[in-house]
C-alpha cells in the first residue's frame, strides 16, 4: 500500500511554527495575568484553574514547534498546580513559592523561550 505524502507538509508545519512563535508573547502575558489574578486577595478557585489551563496548553504544544524546555517547564508547573485545583490560592500552603516559580518561568521564557534548558 502506498503512503500518501503531502508535498507541502514541511512548509505548512514551518508556517504553524512561525505562528506559534509569534503567539508566545501573548501567551506569556496571559499566564502573567492569570498569575496576577491568583495573587489577588479575592482570588477564587477559577483563578488557579485558568493558570493551570494556560500552562497545560503550553505543555501540550511547545515541543511540537521546537520549544522543548519551554513546554517541559510548563508541564512541571501545571503538574504542581493540579492537586491545588478547586481551592483558593490564599488557602494554600506553599502557594507563594509556587507563584515565584511561575514568575521565574515567565522571566526565563521572555528572554529565550527556545533555549534548550530551563534556567531560572
Amino acid at each position: 500500500m502506498a503512503t500518501l505524502v503531502d508535498p507541502n507538509f514541511r512548509a505548512r508545519l514551518a508556517a504553524l511554527g512561525d505562528k506559534y512563535a509569534a503567539g508566545i508573547p501573548a501567551t506569556l502575558q496571559a499566564i502573567n495575568a492569570a498569575l496576577s489574578l491568583c495573587r489577588n486577595a479575592d482570588a477564587d478557585a477559577a483563578a488557579l484553574e485558568k493558570l493551570h489551563a494556560l500552562l497545560h496548553g503550553v505543555a501540550g504544544s511547545a515541543a511540537t514547534f521546537g520549544y522543548a524546555a519551554f513546554g517541559a517547564e510548563a508541564r512541571r508547573l501545571e503538574q504542581e498546580l493540579l492537586p491545588l485545583l478547586g481551592k483558593r490560592p490564599d488557602e494554600l500552603t506553599g502557594w507563594a513559592a509556587l507563584a515565584a516559580q511561575v514568575e521565574r518561568y515567565l522571566a526565563w521564557a521572555a528572554r529565550d523561550p527556545k533555549a534548550p534548558v530551563f534556567e531560572a
